[in-house]
Order: C-alpha cells, then structure tokens, then sequence
C-alpha cells in the first residue's frame, strides 16, 4: 500500500504592495537614469554649456578703452539693425523657398518610383540616388566647383569648343541656383530613404481595396501613398528648414572661386563665423547665432502652425 503526499499549490507571483513596491518602482526608475546618464551627460557638457556660455558672452562688449564691458541687449539691437546679417536671412530664406520644394520633389518622386515595383534595378537606382549624400559635403562642393569653373570647367571648355560662351554658373545671377543645386543633390537621397520607409509601413490592405475598385498606380499614389506621407514629409520638411538657416560649408567653399560675389556675410552662418574668427567679434557674433537660432525656431514653428492647420481642413 503506497500513500501519495499532495504537494500544496504553488501560489502565483504577487506584484509586490505598499512599501516593497515603492521601493521597486524607485530602484527601475534609478536603473533607467543609469541608461540616460550618458547622454544627459553629452548634452549638457557639449550644448547645454556652450550654448549658456555664448549667450552669456553676447552680453558684452570688448572696447578699446576700459576692456569688456557689459552692454546688455545692445548686441541683438545692433544685430537687428544690421544690413548685412539681413540680406543674409533673406537670401537664405529665397533659397528656403526655391530649393527645399525642388529638393522634397525629387525625393519623393525617387521614393514613389522605387516603391511602385515597376522599376527595374530599384536597388542601384536607390543606391545611386543615395550615394551624394555619403559623400561629405566638402568633396561635393569641390566636385561642383570644379564644374561650374568659367575658366577650366567641362561646360566652360565646352562652350569654347562649340563657339558660345557658357553661363557664368559663379557670377551674381547664378551662384545660389548653383549653391542649390549642390545641397538639392546631397539630401535628395537622404529624404528619398525617409519617405521610402514611410511608404513601407502602408498596410497592404488599402492597396487591395484599391485593386479591386480598379485603381491605377497613379491614382493609388495620389490617393493612398501620398496622403500616408504627410507625416515623413512634414519632418523633412523641418530638417530642412533647420539645415537651410544654417547654409554654411557650400558657400565657403565656393566663395574661394567667386570671392566677389560670395561675400562674408552671403549667409548668417558664414557671417556669424567670419566675425567671430576673421574679425574677433566673438561677443556680436554670439548675439548674431542667437537670432539665427531664433529665426530657426520661428519658421519651424510656423511650419508645424500651417500643415497642422492644413490637415485638420
């Protein structure tokens, strides 16, 4: 005769009450600042203080006669009466205006075409649209600087062979067309993998409902795909408004073929840099970076302010 021993139930794991569970959720909180700290750390070390330093030195002035004093908001004041650091915004503005359209058009007709599945050699298509922006920005310009040369450049050189003389691509008319053609080449492909992700994310059930209403890939992109990119459009979209305000290596490099017509003040950032460290205004040109920054907060809000507007019409 055998006897059997029940063994008692095992009770179910019990979330931990009262004391023990504030203890446990101070000790994940604690784990999760462990996992931030190094970042917090970068942020604050390599922007946070620069950023309190610069605006901390653009309330003073250096003078002749009695050193650095502090002057206040007289910097920003000067700096908003300043014709130079205006025409500058301005023009970037132009530029804002003309290219970014120009450029998110390229991108999303690359993206579309990509996405359609019509496309023969999709991959190298991609890849080749995505190779300028690899390149850095320095060896692009330099590349297009050398292609828009008016002595030693292919289209100049083959305008003497042709018997025309070639547009002056560096002259006062044509060099922010051509500054723009160069950043509209470096961040096409860049937006192209941003929609393209987006467009991967579109269920497959509203490309079925659209087969069997007997839409055509026209109409599914206009329809279905182009709507579902608003949301990757719109950060593109204030991606480039940030790096259009802050137009910078392009213009300094071209400015060595075209000195006369890229000045140092063509942009708010090459004017900003020319007067911190060509000229020595490090204070005025601290005040000039904190109005950029402005400038840059406002048309993105702007941004966001106008296609929320829209999308809610």
């Amino acid at each position: 005769m055998t006897t059997t021993v029940a063994t008692p139930p095992v009770a179910p794991h019990q979330p931990p009450r009262g004391r023990t569970r504030q203890k446990h959720q101070r000790h994940t909180a604690n784990r999760g600042y462990v996992f931030i700290a190094p970042f917090l750390a970068c942020f604050v070390l390599l922007f946070l203080l620069p950023l309190g330093y610069a605006g901390y030195l653009s309330l003073f002035k250096d003078q002749l006669v009695g050193g650095t004093a502090f002057v206040g908001l007289d910097n920003y004041v000067k700096a908003l009466q300043d014709e130079q650091l205006v025409d500058g915004v301005l023009r970037v503005a132009v530029f804002f205006l003309v290219q970014v359209p120009v450029m998110l058009l390229v991108a999303l007709v690359a993206a579309l075409a990509i996405d359609s599945g019509v496309l023969r050699a999709a991959r190298l298509f991609r890849l080749g649209v995505f190779l300028p922006y690899a390149v850095p920005s320095v060896v692009a310009t330099l590349m297009w600087g050398y292609l828009y040369g008016p002595d030693f450049g292919p289209l100049a050189q083959l305008g003497d062979r042709l018997g025309f003389t070639a547009p002056d691509l560096l002259g006062d008319t044509l060099v922010l067309p051509a500054v723009g053609n160069i950043v509209t080449w470096e961040f096409a492909g860049y937006n192209m993998i941003i929609l393209y992700a987006a467009l991967r994310t579109i269920p497959a059930d509203r490309y079925e409902a659209a087969s069997i209403d007997g839409a055509g890939a026209l109409r599914v992109a206009w329809h279905i795909k182009i709507p579902a990119l608003r949301p990757a459009l719109l950060l593109c979209l204030i991606f480039s408004v940030i790096g259009s305000f802050q137009l910078f290596a392009e213009p300094d490099l071209i400015q060595r073929l075209a000195p006369n017509v890229i000045t140092s003040s063509y942009t708010p950032n090459l004017y900003a840099y020319s007067l911190a460290f060509t000229s020595q205004q490090v204070n005025y040109a601290a005040a000039v970076s904190f109005l950029l920054g402005l400038v840059i907060l406002v048309v993105s809000y702007a941004v966001l302010f106008l296609t929320s507007r829209s999308s809610r019409r």
